[in-house]
C-alpha cells in the first residue's frame, strides 16, 4: 500500500509515470491504429513494453492497457475491443482465457477508511479456459478459477471457483460448467 496521500502527491514513482507517457504515445501511434488481424504486431509492441505475451494471444486494437509491464497472457488468450485492463498491479490471463468486450479489470483502489485515501493495488488472475463475458467488472485482488464462466455484466468482488458458471451483482456461483464435445 502506498504511504503517500492521494490528496498531496503522486501514487507512483517518476519512472512509472514516464513509462506510461511513453506507452501512451506508442499506444496512439502503433497499437491503436493497427488493423484488427495484426495480433502479432500488437504482441510485439506490448512485449517491447515488458508484457509477457504468449504466442497465439489475440489482443484487439481497442483494448485499453494502463501498464503493459504488468500484463501476462497465456497461449491463445483473447482480449476483445473495448476491454479496460487497469493494471496498476499484475493482471494474468491464463491459456485460452477470454475477456469479452466492455469488461473492466481493475487492480487499483483506495483505502476509503484512511484520511489520506492511499492507493493500493492487488493483482487479478483469470485462470486457463475461463471466460469473462461482456461488460463485467473485476475488483482488485480477484482470482477467477480455471474454466470459470463469468456471466455478462457481473460484478466480481470475491474469488470465483474453477469450472463454475457464475453471474450477478455481486457475482455468485450458479452451477457447474460441464464441457461437451471436448476431444
Amino acid at each position: 500500500m502506498s504511504t503517500t496521500s492521494a490528496h498531496t502527491g503522486p501514487s507512483f514513482p517518476v519512472k512509472n509515470r514516464v513509462g506510461r507517457v511513453v506507452w501512451q504515445l506508442a499506444y496512439v501511434l502503433l497499437f491503436r491504429p493497427s488493423p484488427r488481424p495484426l495480433h502479432g504486431w500488437r504482441r510485439f509492441v506490448l512485449r517491447c513494453f515488458g508484457a509477457k505475451i504468449a504466442e497465439g494471444c489475440h489482443i484487439y486494437p481497442k483494448v485499453e492497457i494502463w501498464a503493459p509491464w504488468n500484463l501476462v497472457c497465456g497461449e491463445e488468450a483473447g482480449v476483445a475491443n473495448g476491454v479496460t485492463l487497469y493494471n496498476q498491479a499484475l493482471i494474468t490471463l491464463g491459456k485460452r482465457s477470454v475477456i469479452s468486450q466492455g469488461s473492466h479489470l481493475c487492480t487499483g483502489t483506495h483505502d476509503y477508511e484512511s484520511a489520506n485515501f492511499e492507493l493500493y493495488a492487488r493483482p487479478i488472475t483469470v485462470g486457463d479456459h475461463a471466460w469473462v463475458a461482456a461488460e463485467c467488472f473485476i475488483h482488485p485482488g480477484i482470482v477467477i478459477g480455471e474454466g470459470a464462466v463469468i456471466g455478462a455484466r457481473s460484478v466480481v468482488n470475491k474469488d470465483m471457483p474453477a469450472w463454475t458458471v457464475c453471474a450477478g451483482h455481486p457475482c455468485k456461483a450458479i452451477k457447474p460448467r460441464v464441457m461437451t464435445g471436448v476431444t
